[in-house]
């Protein structure tokens, strides 16, 4: 190769390597003029609280990226080859979560405002939505969260999902009164029906038994607990690179949460935006949805007639996404990750999924984190109705992926 030639290509090469890094220095921009934008905007066009819930729900995607904290994939990974450590980290983030949330609910009030916990009907709906959901996540390839947190992170597969989230949430609401009349008991707490300290101990002992049966599972199937996610190459800088330890990401959250429940009076919520998303959406079409029975709660239907970014949760998911974009940025990992061009059964799944998620949250009082999470957090017994019912949907869900062009 002569000189002229060895000089060329070194050119091209150094070009080559340029254009990531501009991208991604661009993306970083992006990223931050909208968290950063976003939280003044709302400062001045809302209130402080917004805005300070605008900024959590960017930590939050920020930190559910950076450690990979999957509710879809750390079910999967039990349900296909009995590793728990993704369902340890799970019980971990429920028990820091009642740690924090234990005196907030106990003093009732912050900061001039009532704080109460999700504390919802045990009963068939919850049953039938989370079993939908439990599907839904695997067919879509991610929860609530993880929809929205793939999107920013680049997953052209998650937008699919969350048009059909979009599409089951609208579809849910036209009949939700049907699913509040069916056979339910009525919402129990924990510390409210057995007392503070014995309901802690009853919250603590379910926790720990689901964390031993996952430690019993995985110690048969391989003789040792194994981890995926303890050593890391980036040292120091895994801070801004990930991924995070998972137990760490989950600590984390919960602090996230409980944040959100000290500024807000309520936990962390994700899919109630969704059906919001969709009937504003219908209404431009001449529906009229505030006429359906699930708009007919004071609070639904104001935010219904109000702006968008009046919705606290509307504003959360949106700085959520972009929280994943910027640590998707930071990491280095947007560009590669995004991927247009997809088999077409997995966009069908990614749509179907997506469509039972968005009705089974609606059904069950929430999703992974509505319900879930925000659900055991709070020492309600439907988060652990809906934990099982929606586990079980995830086995099927499971054995249903490969028709839908997915490797695991």
């Amino acid at each position: 190769m002569s000189v002229l030639a060895k000089k060329e290509s070194t050119i091209h090469t150094k070009q080559a390597e340029s254009k990531p890094k501009n991208l991604t220095d661009f993306i970083i921009l992006i990223a931050l003029t909208v968290l950063i934008g976003g939280a003044l905007f709302l400062y001045f066009k809302a209130s402080l609280e917004q805005a300070l819930l605008f900024v959590l729900g960017g930590i939050g995607g920020f930190v559910l990226y950076q450690a990979r904290f999957g509710f879809t994939s750390a079910w999967r990974k039990f349900i296909l080859y009995r590793q728990g450590e993704g369902i340890r980290a799970h019980m971990i983030m429920m028990l820091a979560a009642n740690v924090l949330f234990l005196p907030l609910l106990l003093k009732g009030s912050m900061f001039g405002h009532p704080v109460s916990g999700y504390v919802f009907p045990v009963g068939i709906s919850v049953l039938v939505g989370a079993f939908l959901f439990g599907i839904g996540m695997q067919l879509g390839d991610g929860c609530a969260s993880g929809t929205l947190y793939h999107i920013g992170g680049g997953d052209a597969n998650g937008i699919v999902t969350l048009i059909g989230f979009i599409a089951g949430s609208v579809i849910a609401t036209t009949h939700f009164d049907f699913w509040l009349n069916t056979p339910h008991f009525e919402p129990i707490s924990l510390i409210e029906n057995f007392g503070v300290g014995f309901g802690f101990l009853i919250q603590f002992a379910m926790l720990a038994f689901v964390y031993y049966i996952s430690v019993v599972i995985e110690k048969r199937r391989y003789g040792k607990l194994i981890s995926t996610n303890l050593n890391n190459a980036h040292g120091w800088k895994a801070i801004w690179k990930g991924p995070w330890p998972l137990v760490l990401g989950g600590i984390i959250l919960a602090v996230v949460n409980a944040l959100i429940l000290m500024i807000q009076g309520k936990p962390w919520g994700i899919t109630s935006a969704f059906a919001l998303w969709g009937a504003k959406f219908v209404q431009l079409f001449g529906a009229q949805p505030e006429q359906w029975a699930y708009w007919q709660d004071p609070g639904k239907l104001a935010a219904l007639q109000n702006p968008l970014y009046q919705d606290v949760t509307t504003v959360m998911d949106i700085s959520l996404m972009f929280g994943a974009l910027l640590a998707a940025a930071f990491a280095g990992r947007y560009a590669k990750a995004i991927q247009w061009k997809r088999p077409t059964r997995m966009t069908v799944g990614a749509l179907i999924g997506g469509v039972l998620m968005g009705y089974g949250a609606r059904l069950s009082f929430g999703c992974n984190i509505g319900a879930y999470f925000d659900g055991i957090a709070s020492f309600s017994m439907h988060g652990w109705l809906w934990f099982a019912a929606a586990f079980v949907g995830s086995i099927i869900g499971v054995k249903l992926r490969p028709y839908c062009a997915y490797k695991n």
